[in-house]
């Protein structure tokens, strides 16, 4: 079985099975080509956006090793695993649990362990793999040919026609006129490769500033059991968010299913947080939104509690009874609410610097807002608010018909809005507002805004975009009105 796509517009093989290469074939070779050779050929066509959700997903199962994994290419992947080692036994023991783990998920997995990325890459691909000691970093790299280095197609080629197809060859070579013919690159991947070059691993997931987890002898699957055991992991955490005088504000629960597959769940607190009990409820809301679409199948075998975000925790004297209910319980409703209906569920006002009014405040969820207002209440800062400023604002202004007004700049004096005709009393105004250039354009009509009173006592607060005596009369708009 062959898979094929669309290369250099003509259809080729893009990948083949074993028993495919045995035959001959090769890739980037013509499917017509390939039939004619073997007529019973299965070809299927490629999918690559099925083969990169199946990268990610063995990805986030190699999470289960190091937080730090990256993407190499299209059927590959980086794992840094500097001090993860030992937990499972050294490099060796390591290497063989993930090998035989993919076996039996049904892969064909090669791997190698070093200490240059360059040179595992190399011993994956080219050579026999496994773990590799400093000492036989050119034993191991020498045999194997410059493709290995990492090296563009038309560099290969090239070095082929010099007759430098091995490592070797380019290692004894002269420095100098490889650089001149070939640029920097040769010597950087070839330096790599030796460990002289660092390369670090840019990890596909931010890594978490504090994480802890539990590997589980018998699989659990039941929303109490996840509960429980997360409540045991966050009780393990609160030491390490003590030494750092925090506490978590972005907390993710990473299950690990026996099969594989990887589940993450984020949740967000308004205050930072180090109590278990407060961490697991927070859980206990979240779960009891997902647990319908939290496949459990076989069980989860390792639970992990990650902090993505934590902020410095402020200690708070409690009462006599040693309670602080009273202080917390709109932190705890606006968690347990958020957690349980998203982020996005409550929301708040923040002011912005804008004069145009409808842009002068925006809504931003409460979990992010709560702090920074807290912080304002207790260093006495007092929000600005304009009392010539209606409490209430349209989204989006109303037209309003203007019966009667005084030209070329007067305020209206009989107008009509939603139906209903209204005949000023008391106007205040114009405030003129200039539209921002830089948002609207240049060529953007400024506003002339007028506090209006009616005969009965309501009050209004429109506005006149453009002038009057100009080509087009200006029209006039109800942007909010008084209490």
């Amino acid at each position: 079985m062959v898979c094929s796509g669309k290369l250099n517009n003509a259809m080729r093989l893009t990948a083949l099975d074993e028993l495919a290469e045995r035959l001959g074939l090769k890739k980037e070779q013509g499917v017509a080509e390939a039939r004619a050779m073997y007529p019973m050929l299965e070809v299927a066509e490629e999918d690559p956006a099925a083969d990169r959700r199946l990268l990610e997903a063995i990805a986030d199962w190699c999470d289960r090793y190091t937080p730090l994994v990256a993407f190499d290419g299209k059927d590959g992947l980086f794992l840094d695993i500097s001090g993860c080692a030992h937990l499972f036994g050294g490099e060796k023991a390591l290497l063989k649990d993930v090998l035989s783990r993919l076996f039996h998920m049904g892969f064909d997995a090669r791997g190698a362990i070093s200490s240059s990325s360059g040179l595992s890459w190399a011993a994956s691909r080219f050579g026999q793999g496994g773990v590799i000691e400093d000492e036989e970093t050119e034993h191991v790299l020498l045999p194997l040919p410059v493709a290995a280095l990492r090296l563009e197609a038309q560099t290969v080629d090239a070095l082929k026609k010099l007759g430098l197809k091995y490592v070797g060859d380019v290692i004894d070579a002269p420095r100098a006129p490889l650089t001149r013919r070939f640029g920097p690159g040769l010597l950087l991947r070839l330096d790599q490769a030796l460990g002289r070059e660092e390369e670090p691993v840019s990890p596909r997931r931010p890594v978490a500033s504090l994480s802890a987890e539990s590997r589980l002898i018998e699989p659990i699957g039941t929303e109490e059991q996840i509960l429980a055991v997360t409540r045991q992991v966050a009780v393990s955490l609160q030491p390490s968010l003590e030494a750092r005088g925090a506490g978590g504000r972005v907390f993710e629960l990473v299950l690990f299913r026996v099969d594989g597959r990887v589940f993450r769940i984020s949740v967000g607190a308004s205050q930072p947080l180090r109590e278990p009990k407060f961490i697991a409820g927070l859980f206990s809301e979240r779960l009891q939104a997902v647990y319908d679409d939290l496949d459990a199948g076989y069980g989860f075998e390792i639970l992990r509690l990650n902090v993505l975000r934590h902020d410095p925790f402020n200690e708070a004297q409690a009462d006599f009874e040693g309670d602080r209910q009273g202080e917390i319980s709109l932190s705890a409703f606006v968690d347990r609410v958020s957690a349980r209906l998203g982020a996005d569920c409550l929301q708040s006002f923040q002011l912005r610097e804008s004069h145009v009014p409808e842009r002068a405040v925006i809504t931003v969820p409460v979990m992010d807002s709560l702090p920074r207002r807290k912080a304002a209440q207790a260093q006495e800062v007092q929000l600005p608010f304009r009392q010539e400023r209606p409490l209430r604002l349209f989204a989006t202004p109303e037209p309003v018909e203007i019966m009667l007004a005084e030209v070329p700049d007067g305020p209206p004096q009989v107008f009509r809005w939603r139906r209903m005709q209204h005949q000023v009393a008391r106007s205040e105004g114009p405030e003129r507002i200039a539209m921002e250039w830089w948002i609207d354009g240049d060529d953007a009509e400024a506003r002339d805004y007028f506090r209006i009173e009616d005969e009965t006592g309501h009050r209004f607060w429109i506005f006149r975009r453009g002038f009057y005596g100009r080509e087009l009369d200006p029209r006039w708009f109800m942007h909010g009105v008084f209490a």
